[in-house]
């Protein structure tokens, strides 16, 4: 059977009335504010965005159609979440930014019905925004998820949380959070964590300072958030007890899938600013774009992006397959956010003193897509987790033909 790269004609629909909605309505708002949301006004920016979205009929893309979405399967949400990213501001607009976006398919794919009325039906409808708290100041919790130190206890019939999180994205203004605490083990066990949904204003949760970051697209910042004597139900235990890290594997491929879509689209904005810039800058006799170093790097560019993208595909079609997809993942988030930083770069250059600046979107792109090589797992992780995997496989070979 042979493998069809052509998208169906409502993901082509979708697609083009996003690209529409972005370059009408996104564009203008995230250039007059320079990509600051908090500048823009933050939520009331976000209720305003995503009414846009609303009207051209792209809201929630991803989200399961019976709360309220298109649902879009991985492979089809590759080039509606592209034309989005073309904004930083977009996929705030369709409701498909992070965390809420990596949030919604985990809900979808674990919670209990009642869970999913309270927390995935408001969350894809965008009347609350949420966060995923996980990462932990050391020696909690960071890119080795098995050093996780905030921990729920037993309390008579519920539970008892206590910890501290901080770059927890989104965290101010969240209307709820998803918590990974340790129910069983230590610090280094690799099991024995549980996820918790807790509401915002619970007593107990206290969002404290917010981390001054490079990137300034996302709403609620990068806080640090303190978890003390949280009192808790066994309805709140979001899945199995002890099983957090295995559903933490649930969100965490699908998510990195999709910062690859929407960065992948900010950076072919660069791209295409710079490509015009050369295109019709005179100097050194003619045109940049006739200059051989410039026709290089613009080369480089279009086989990033086209790179980029068959690799986020590979990895999307495994995951719809039901696949886990730890490795295609791996390599394509790794390759992605690497490319896309490249992609920024060399625009960056081709457009000279005005790629720093402010006059283009490209200096504020370069400092969005720059923490992609951190975020959802640094690129060093990723190159150890697979070339463990690829000794495995050697091993496993020698072991079964022996």
């Amino acid at each position: 059977m042979p493998i069809d790269f052509e998208h169906s004609a409502k993901t082509k629909a979708v697609t083009d009335r996003t690209a529409a909605v972005i370059a009408e309505h996104i564009l203008p708002v995230e250039d007059e504010f320079g990509g600051d949301i908090d500048a823009a006004g933050g939520d009331e920016a976000r209720v305003k965005l995503q009414q846009s979205a609303r009207d051209a009929g792209v809201f929630a893309p991803h989200a399961p159609q019976e709360f309220g979405g298109l649902g879009l399967n991985m492979c089809d949400r590759a080039p509606v979440f592209e034309a989005a990213g073309y904004s930083l501001f977009g996929p705030l607009a369709l409701n498909i930014a992070a965390p809420d976006e990596g949030n919604m398919h985990l809900l979808a794919h674990v919670a209990s019905p009642a869970q999913k009325d309270r927390y995935l039906r408001p969350l894809v409808g965008g009347q609350v925004r949420s966060a995923f708290a996980m990462t932990e100041p050391a020696p909690g919790a960071g890119s080795d998820p098995s050093m996780l130190t905030t921990s729920a206890h037993r309390s008579g019939s519920g539970w008892c949380l206590t910890g501290r999180k901080h770059f927890i994205t989104g965290a101010d203004g969240a209307g709820f959070f998803i918590v990974m605490a340790r129910t069983s083990g230590a610090p280094g066990d690799r099991g024995g964590a549980t996820m918790f949904l807790v509401d915002g204003e619970e007593r107990g949760v206290h969002v404290g300072r917010h981390i001054a970051t490079m990137d300034h697209s996302m709403v609620g910042g990068h806080c640090e958030v303190e978890f003390s004597d949280v009192r808790l139900t066994d309805d709140d235990v979001l899945g199995e007890v002890d099983e957090g890290f295995r559903y933490a594997q649930v969100r965490l491929g699908p998510a990195r899938m999709t910062h690859v879509m929407r960065w992948l689209g900010a950076a072919r904005r660069a791209h295409d600013v710079a490509a015009a810039h050369v295109a019709g800058r005179e100097g050194f006799g003619g045109r940049l774009a006739d200059l051989g170093m410039i026709q290089n790097m613009l080369a480089d560019n279009e086989i990033d992006l086209a790179a980029t993208r068959a690799l986020l595909l590979r990895a999307c079609w495994e995951l719809d397959r039901g696949h886990a997809a730890s490795a295609e993942t791996s390599i394509a988030k790794t390759f992605g956010a690497e490319a896309i930083n490249r992609i920024v770069d060399r625009s960056m250059q081709m457009c000279g003193g005005l790629g720093v600046s402010d006059d283009l979107p490209i200096a504020r792109i370069a400092r969005e897509v720059r923490a992609f090589r951190i975020y959802d797992g640094p690129s060093e992780v990723h190159r150890w987790s697979l070339s463990k995997k690829a000794v495995r496989k050697i091993r496993d070979t020698a072991l079964t033909s022996s």
